[in-house]
């Protein structure tokens, strides 16, 4: 699975610019109201990981997606299961707490 540092991922971003990348963020709704993100060139969705199986109709296999959760952990289980859905999936290392730590202090961390 590759992995991407929250700096890093612009670069990726402007990269699949043209196949409309996706931020997938699978914390709890409590998580993304506390500290969130919505970095240009990316649409961001929503789904807490354990709605994935569920929506996972809701998720286009042509747009790249780029998964993120707290420290990396859920989301790196997230893009380990979309990549066996046949999605282009990669994880954000360190999660919302690493972007805020290496990208954008003024994002809370929690």
């Amino acid at each position: 699975m590759q992995q991407i540092t929250p700096a890093q991922l612009p670069e990726w971003a402007a990269s699949v610019a043209e196949r409309q990348p996706v931020l997938l963020d699978v914390r709890e709704g409590w998580e993304c109201e506390t500290a969130s993100v919505s970095p240009t060139g990316l649409h961001f969705v929503h789904m807490p990981m354990q709605t994935i199986p569920a929506r996972l109709d809701e998720l286009d296999k042509v747009r790249p997606i780029a998964c993120l959760c707290h420290h990396g952990g859920r989301s790196m289980q997230v893009a380990a299961f979309l990549a066996q859905h046949g999605f282009e999936v990669i994880n954000v290392a360190g999660g919302i707490h690493a972007w805020s730590t290496q990208v954008d202090p003024s994002i809370p961390v929690y």
